[in-house]
């Protein structure tokens, strides 16, 4: 399973614009990336208070 080739890719993501809309495409990046973010920060957290370190 998988893609063979650039060109089914792109295929694959033409389609995804023309059913979702660039608009929407661009609000799941950014919630993802926001989510990314969020969980990144609470890992270095845990990280900090396992030191003995505060969090600022």
């Amino acid at each position: 399973m998988g893609f063979r080739n650039f060109g089914s890719l792109l295929i694959v993501f033409l389609i995804l614009i023309m059913v979702f809309g660039t608009q929407r495409l661009r609000d799941v990046g950014n919630d993802l990336a926001v989510a990314i973010r969020s969980f990144r920060k609470g890992l270095q957290e845990d990280d900090e208070e396992k030191e003995g370190k505060k969090p600022q």
